[in-house]
């Protein structure tokens, strides 16, 4: 109850930790939904591109509109983090670019980070966490997200005297989904476009979800704050359920499939002729560890966890995740214990653009969850040596080549902008921290 009663001292003392969210998009409006009924928590400022449905979105779940008038809304984020009115600044805007701009001008306003976008994130997180430690703030995951959560599970088994071994989530997959677009994304979801559009839901960034990219994307965010590494040739999306964690998760010298220990990976909870995994971890997330000695491989069995036929190898998971109504966690983590729920620290996992179909010369690229390319996850080694264009600058960039389907997008094919802020401090992180 450390940080509830903290909150609950906050609320007597008219003390709340104030918070600036930017962008209020379906993540956001997670989170809002959850701000009346949480003591010594105060959103001050909503910055979106469009202020007016972004008081209609406060509206939409659930907040008075004595709330809403206390409240000030803008489409200026710079101005709202010189206000002097904020604690923690959330960036949920999914646009790499505007994330790296928004976390370095939080950093220099003395601002604590809750970074819900993890495409800025993996584009350059080490470099913008190293500036948020010099300067003495927190750049923090968002819990609630997968990411965060499965650093929190590994964070639970180093702290016990574990070996990870494997770490991650699951999802819904299938290999064709990776040519999936925003046109055929609702029916993977078994959604109209009636109903998609009524639940606020964006087709080009829930295909991300679908055809690969985000999953890449949280992978290697993982990696990038655990420490882990990521597969040498991408995620393999094996399927498995609850009970099979560990047997499938495990190195490839002890019948599973993984290449070494300490990996990130993802589960389908698909078979790959379609049928359903039998309990399913697909809103899930995961660990998979190994017992150091055999008094830990024998309480395992005594206490009926669930192991890999030697016994040794068991897993922890959680089912679920509650994405932005799960939030406040990070946030208050951030304010009162100075601590985040998870950081980049080194960078071990990168996404590359890759080609959907067969890609001609003059095309533009349209980013993340578009018609032309998804993310696949690599070794940063490996995509630095082979020049990958990050996923999140593989956005309305003209292809100079024709790039065949299923191959990566390089540097050298596209017409680039050196001028771009994101571009400038995506070469500054690989220099840092390659």
């Amino acid at each position: 109850m450390y940080l509830y009663n903290e909150l609950l001292a906050r609320a007597d003392t008219n003390k709340p930790v104030r918070t600036g969210l930017i962008g209020a998009g379906k993540f956001g409006s997670m989170f809002l939904s959850q701000v009346p009924t949480t003591p010594g928590l105060e959103v001050t400022c909503i910055a979106d591109l469009n202020p007016a449905q972004a008081q209609q979105t406060c509206r939409n779940v659930g907040w008075s509109e004595a709330r809403i008038d206390a409240v000030h809304f803008t489409d200026d984020a710079g101005r709202m983090m010189e206000s002097g009115k904020i604690d923690v600044m959330v960036e949920a805007t999914g646009n790499p670019a505007a994330g790296i701009a928004h976390a370095r001008e939080a950093i220099r306003n003395g601002l604590h980070i809750v970074m819900v976008n993890v495409e800025a994130d993996v584009l350059a997180g080490a470099l913008l966490a190293r500036e948020a430690r010099q300067a003495e703030v927190v750049y923090s995951m968002a819990y609630g997200d997968q990411p965060a959560l499965t650093c929190e599970l590994v964070e639970w088994a180093r702290s016990t005297g574990f070996e990870v071994i494997a770490a991650g989530k699951g999802t819904k997959y299938l290999p064709a989904y990776h040519a999936s677009t925003p046109d055929s994304v609702w029916d993977h979801y078994g959604l109209s476009n009636e109903e998609a559009a009524k639940a606020g839901m964006n087709s080009q960034m829930f295909n991300s979800f679908l055809d690969g990219t985000k999953s890449a994307l949280e992978m290697a965010a993982i990696a990038n704050a655990a420490d882990l590494t990521v597969p040498p040739d991408g995620l393999q999306f094996p399927a498995a359920g609850m009970d099979d964690l560990a047997h499938v998760l495990r190195p490839q010298s002890a019948g599973g499939v993984l290449t070494g220990k300490g990996q990130v990976e993802v589960v389908s909870s698909l078979e790959r002729d379609g049928r359903p995994v039998f309990k399913d971890l697909r809103w899930g997330v995961y660990v998979v560890i190994e017992a150091p000695n055999d008094y830990s491989a024998a309480c395992f069995r005594q206490y009926g966890m669930n192991t890999d036929s030697s016994g040794r190898y068991s897993a922890m998971y959680k089912p679920f995740h509650l994405i932005g109504l799960e939030l406040n966690i990070s946030i208050f983590s951030a304010a009162l214990l100075k601590q985040p729920t998870g950081s980049t620290r080194v960078f071990n996992g990168d996404v590359v653009a890759t080609a959907k179909r067969d890609l001609r010369a003059g095309e533009m690229l349209d980013g993340e969850g578009g018609y032309t390319v998804w993310g696949k996850l690599y070794p940063a080694k490996r995509s630095l040596q082979m020049g990958g264009l990050p996923i999140g600058l593989a956005h309305n960039m003209k292809l100079k080549r024709a790039i065949a389907e299923g191959q990566p997008v390089c540097w050298s094919d596209v017409e680039t902008d050196n001028t771009l802020q994101a571009t400038g401090i995506r070469r500054e992180m690989e220099q840092a921290f390659a």
